[in-house]
């Protein structure tokens, strides 16, 4: 295997450059996770006080702010000055990770929450970790393309206010 470096010093090279709209795809996904965030701290608490239940009203939230609001394009996928590859998070740090991979095994003992409302936590926990590996994937897709976007409008329609009077269409036809 041959090995090239560039010329010059790596400080001559910019490590990354924003892409057009990144800012306001950044903040509409950070403006997402609050309003999910929100959503999440709205769901009724146990009956009994219970571990779970401060994870779902503290944790959780926290977890979906913390990494809507830290995407980071920058840290995507790339190849460090040895050659080998790095895998990026997309601005989302292990611990967020972690919270957000438990959610369908945590949803068992969060029994006093709907299953539909179990559906939209793992929707939840799903679309945020998918637009962290989107960006950390292939930035320039994500952002140009309007990937996050549709996420962030994933993300919102999975945690629209819940209406426990209105039957859903799919109900009312059966």
């Amino acid at each position: 295997m041959t090995i090239a470096y560039l010329p010059g010093p790596p400080d001559d090279v910019p490590l990354y450059e924003p892409w057009a709209g990144e800012p306001e795809v950044l903040a509409e996904a950070a403006e997402a996770g609050r309003r999910a965030a929100a959503w999440i701290r709205s769901l009724p608490a146990p009956p009994a006080p219970r571990p779970v239940g401060t994870w779902l009203a503290v944790a959780l939230p926290g977890a979906v702010e913390s990494a809507t609001g830290s995407l980071d394009p920058a840290q995507c996928d790339r190849m460090g000055p040895d050659g080998r590859l790095i895998e990026g998070n997309g601005g989302m740090d292990a611990g967020t990770a972690s919270t957000l991979a438990i959610v369908p095994c945590v949803l068992s003992d969060v029994d006093w929450l709907t299953p539909d409302q179990h559906l939209r936590l793992m929707a939840v926990a799903s679309v945020v970790t998918g637009i962290a590996r989107l960006l950390a994937d292939d930035p320039g897709t994500a952002i140009l393309h309007g990937q996050v976007t549709r996420m962030c409008a994933t993300l919102d329609h999975a945690t629209r206010p819940d209406h426990p009077g209105l039957a859903s269409e799919f109900e009312q036809e059966i």
